[in-house]
């Protein structure tokens, strides 16, 4: 399947974030939570997928969680703690850059975590997940994937280009040669903590557009039934002439003049 273009996607994509405001609009009328976790590949392209369901909600309501390396205080709290603390409270949105399955990825194939660590935590993360479900968060979680190719092309746009040369990590440059390890971790991961309550979706990225409007559809598509009316607003006639912009204290800087 050829690269979709940009004219095509951005024309699937903007009906989608309509059906997203009204999804907000749903979750601050009835109080739910929606809590969507991202996870896959290097590179796959789960920054672009988060900034597509984000760009045009409320920044209050939808946050977007990408936590740095514990601290030493963090490494010594129950694993899942630090992440409990960002779980969206009622009527809100919180986008996972990454989550609590660091564990079963990036620690168990780089070393970070004991076999012992990532044994637990797949033990324990189904029965973890069942709680926030029962408690209402609605809960989706997805896995993104690339082939190796399309991934070191990526990394090599990323080593080059200036604008985006601080996504690439000497852990990132250290991990492409584990592109197999990661297949196997992901694998025992899936098999641990794929259940009826919190199941995965895995989604192909090698085309990070058309990926993006799949993975959008699927969530949109799963979410209930979630019309809500928006609220009129009365919008009334100013009963002068609009003024203009006045500096009597200090000047605007000069317009840009390139």
């Amino acid at each position: 399947m050829k690269p979709m273009k940009r004219k095509a996607y951005e024309a699937a994509l903007e009906p989608m974030q309509v059906e997203l405001a009204a999804v907000a609009r749903w979750l601050q009328h009835s109080g739910r939570r929606l809590l969507v976790l991202f996870e896959g590949r290097d590179t796959a392209g789960k920054g672009g997928a988060i900034e597509a369901i984000a760009e045009h909600l409320n920044p209050r309501q939808c946050r977007v969680v990408a936590l740095p390396k514990p601290s030493d205080r963090e490494a010594g709290q129950w694993y899942f703690q630090r992440y409990v603390a960002h779980l969206p409270s009622a009527g809100e949105i919180a986008l996972f850059d990454r989550s609590w399955y660091n564990r079963a990825g990036v620690e168990s194939v780089m070393g970070y975590a004991t076999p012992e660590q990532v044994g637990a935590f797949l033990a324990q993360t189904p029965a973890f997940e069942q709680q926030l479900v029962e408690d209402g968060i609605l809960l989706f979680k997805y896995w993104l994937g690339c082939d190796q190719a399309q991934q070191e092309e990526r990394f090599a746009e990323r080593l080059h280009n200036p604008l985006k040369r601080w996504k690439l990590s000497p852990v990132d440059v250290a991990a492409r040669t584990r592109y197999d390890d990661y297949t196997a971790a992901r694998d025992v991961m899936l098999g641990a903590t794929h259940t009826a309550h919190a199941p995965w979706t895995l989604v192909d990225f090698n085309d990070q557009r058309r990926g993006r409007l799949t993975l959008l559809r699927n969530l949109l598509d799963r979410l209930p039934d979630t019309h809500v009316d928006a609220p009129g607003i009365a919008f009334p006639a100013l009963r002068r002439k609009p003024r203009p912009e006045r500096y009597d204290v200090l000047p605007p800087l000069p317009p840009f003049a390139g």
